[in-house]
Order: structure tokens, then C-alpha cells, then sequence
């Protein structure tokens, strides 16, 4: 299958060795609470494992597992999350998707609109740009080839997949996701990375000045207690 260039600059993401490891654990935590509300138990929620796959990979403690799991049985609805997806405008109509858990939705909404109109942006309503990207699934293993991968999922709806450096990034329908999810699970283990994407249809190139103000704004996104991920279509 052939590949897309720079397929994980999509995502906006500093990476763990960039991030506060209390604000990475935070944030992994709120998703295993939303994801487990449904089902805490992992083996009948495949949310929750792909969740906890995920805290598994990036070392999070067993006790703040177990405790955000306890969180979404808890009685007290006070810190409920709800996750939100905001949709906006960059720097020369670049597009970005942010998505946000939050128990705050108006201090949550009066943040974005911050980062983004301060740094050249503007927040968007509902399917403003929604529209330029794919929605699908993607999975990411390393020390693996596309082959062997490519031979356990020649039964799934697979879109692609991209061998880039050293990685193997599986991209799925929407639909897919849930199953392909689980094939990989079950015969790869946990990836370095699980979820469901926004790709974009076309990209836009920055240069310069324009560059670093939409850098900034990605930053001034990224450092909000609440955002969960970010897509965008800038190269």
C-alpha cells in the first residue's frame, strides 16, 4: 500500500520526553475514566484496553491506572468529563481540530478561543473543517514489518499501511477500528500508539513568520489542562 508522507505530523504532539510526566499521566487518566464508564472491565470493554494499552506504554503507575478506573464507577458525578471537540481556523486558514476532556465546558470553550485568536486563529463552529480530514483509526508499532502485519489484517478494511521511520503505522476505517484494534492487540501486544485520527485530505505549507505563529498556537493549545489531542492540516 502506499504510504503518506509524514503521516504523524497530523498530530500535533511534543512527545513524552517533551511533556511534564504529571501532565501526561493526568491526561492518560481522564481518557481511561471517560473510556471505562461504559465497562471497567477491560476484557468485555475494548476501549478501556486500548486505554490501558496505552498508560502501559508510556509507564504510568499501576495505582493511578486502578484509580482512574475507580473513578468512573465513583458516586460523586462532580468531576464528570465530557469530551468535546472544537474545530477552528489557523494562521492563512490553516485547519485544527482539538479535542478536549473537560468537567468545565465553558472554561474549556473560553481557553481554546484563546490560544487560537491570539495567535492568528479563530475558533470555529461544529464541521467548519471538519470536512478536510478522514476520520479513521490508527495503530503504531515499532520492531515489526508491514508484511507480518499486513498478512493478520488482509481480512479487515485496512485504508494503509506506512512504513516510516522504523515504525509501522496502520490506518483503518472507522468502522474497522474496533476489530482491527483487537486483532492487533491479541496477536502484536500493545503499540506505541492507539487511536482514532483526523488525516488530512490536502496540506498546507507555512513558512517563515507564518510558521511560528501557528507553532505558537499549537503550543498555546497543547499547554491547556484540558486538551486531549490535536489535528491539523499544515505540513
Amino acid at each position: 500500500m502506499a504510504g503518506h508522507s509524514k503521516f504523524k505530523n497530523i498530530m500535533f504532539r511534543k512527545g513524552a520526553q517533551d511533556q511534564k510526566r504529571a501532565k501526561l499521566f493526568a491526561k492518560l487518566s481522564r481518557e481511561i475514566t471517560v473510556v471505562a464508564r461504559s465497562n471497567p472491565d477491560p476484557e468485555k470493554n475494548p476501549a478501556l484496553r486500548a486505554a490501558l494499552a496505552m498508560a502501559r506504554t508510556n509507564n504510568m503507575p499501576k495505582d493511578r491506572i486502578q484509580t482512574a478506573i475507580a473513578k468512573a464507577s465513583a458516586s460523586d458525578k462532580k468531576d464528570d468529563l465530557t469530551e468535546i471537540r472544537y474545530e477552528g481556523y489557523g494562521i492563512n486558514g490553516s485547519a485544527v481540530i482539538v479535542e478536549a476532556l473537560t468537567d468545565n465546558k465553558n472554561r474549556t470553550a473560553s481557553e481554546i478561543r484563546a490560544a487560537f485568536s491570539k495567535n492568528g486563529g479563530q475558533l470555529g463552529e461544529t464541521g467548519s473543517v471538519s470536512y478536510l480530514f478522514d476520520h479513521v483509526g490508527s495503530i503504531v508499532y515499532q520492531n515489526k514489518s508491514a508484511d507480518e502485519i499486513m498478512e493478520v489484517l488482509m481480512e479487515y478494511d485496512i485504508k494503509d499501511i506506512i512504513e516510516e521511520d522504523g515504525q509501522v503505522i496502520i490506518i483503518s476505517t472507522l468502522d474497522a477500528f474496533p476489530e482491527v484494534r483487537d486483532a492487533c492487540l491479541e496477536k502484536f501486544g500493545d503499540p506505541l500508539e492507539m487511536e482514532i485520527v483526523f488525516l488530512p485530505q490536502n496540506r498546507l505549507s507555512l513558512e517563515g513568520e507564518k510558521k511560528e505563529t501557528f507553532q505558537k498556537m499549537l503550543f498555546a493549545l497543547e499547554d491547556l489542562d484540558d486538551t486531549h489531542n490535536i489535528f491539523h492540516n499544515v505540513e
